[in-house]
């Protein structure tokens, strides 16, 4: 675009240069205000633009000049992917906006994908926060959900995914729901302990005990969520979830190694394109820290599934083939 606006000054310049200029009409400019004495001179000039006092014409190169420069523009590229993500959306679906030609897809009201879109983002440039309130120094962020973290080095990766459908299904009615199994195959569930039972640990035995109040607080919910994340895992998280195709890939889906350690990261969001899929992705990590959305490329965070190829990777964790998984909470 620079070089664009000095042609274009170049030549107006040449213009009103020419409306004054002498009966020697061999004349020229050249770019750095030196005037070629001689044919050779006029050769090795890096840019030169004869004398003219033709309006017309002159306003038809600057057209031609304008039209032929516009598509190969680079600032305006930069502008138009930038526009992507806008600075002052709150929730996920304000605050990024979809690749060209494609459209988000389409989520019912009350569904998981609606309830992730709809779930508000801390402001634009805040730094991914650790569980004891440092900053995490790998900026692999693209922006921050406005979630519940807590003081305790609990909820890493799995956790947050285990969150994100616990807080879904409470929020939607579906409190009823909200179990998720132990490491060693305990299934913890969310009715259970609001009506007053607690977990009794032994060794690798687990089992309910009663003598608590019933609660479905927000307190004792939190609670539970703590006590899901001391004994649930990436693996127990992989055992509850089933292999997809690539060309299955929906909100709530995960990428996931199960291990000690091992790794999750979650698909948020989805848009399409005549049939092409792209995906927004997000992590919790070790230590415990705030969920949030992943980088891609520059200014654009999607995912690309035809890009897909194993291994595959993720600004902090490379997964291989058979680890993208669909959780069966639903």
């Amino acid at each position: 675009m620079k070089s664009l606006w000095i042609t274009i000054g170049l030549i107006l310049s040449v213009l009103l240069i020419g409306c004054g200029a002498s009966e020697n009409s061999g004349d020229v400019f050249t770019h750095d205000n030196i005037t070629a004495e001689s044919e050779s001179e006029r050769e090795s000039s890096t840019f030169v633009v004869p004398v003219s006092d033709d309006k017309s014409n002159l306003e038809e190169s600057v057209e031609e000049i304008i039209d032929n420069d516009s598509p190969a523009d680079e600032d305006s590229e930069e502008s138009a992917t930038y526009a992507i993500i806008n600075p002052m959306g709150e929730s996920l679906k304000e605050r990024i906006g979809v690749p060209a030609g494609y459209v988000r897809t389409s989520e019912a009201e009350g569904s998981l994908g609606d309830f992730l879109r709809n779930y508000r983002l801390l402001p634009d440039g805040s730094p991914v926060l650790l569980y004891d309130g440092r900053e995490k120094t790998n900026d692999s962020a693209v922006c921050v959900f406005d979630m519940h973290l807590g003081d305790k080095d609990l909820q890493q990766c799995a956790d947050s995914v285990i969150r994100v459908y616990a807080e879904y299904m409470r929020a939607t009615g579906m409190e009823d729901k909200i179990a998720f199994h132990f490491v060693n195959g305990f299934l913890c569930d969310w009715t259970t302990y609001k009506n007053g039972n607690r977990i009794l640990v032994n060794g690798n035995d687990v089992s309910w005990k009663s003598g608590s109040n019933a609660s479905d607080s927000d307190e004792a919910f939190e609670n539970y969520l703590e006590t899901v994340f001391n004994y649930a895992s990436t693996l127990s998280v992989e055992c509850e979830s089933e292999p997809i195709d690539i060309a299955e890939i929906r909100i709530g889906d995960i990428f996931i190694k199960g291990g000690s350690p091992g790794h999750v990261v979650m698909v948020v969001d989805t848009c399409e394109c005549d049939g092409k899929k792209a995906f927004l992705l997000a992590q919790g990590y070790m230590p415990a820290q705030q969920f949030h959305v992943l980088k891609n490329k520059p200014d654009d965070p999607w995912y690309y599934a035809e890009e897909v190829t194993y291994p595959f990777r993720t600004p902090e964790y490379v997964f291989d083939e058979g680890s993208l998984m669909r959780p069966c909470y639903l």
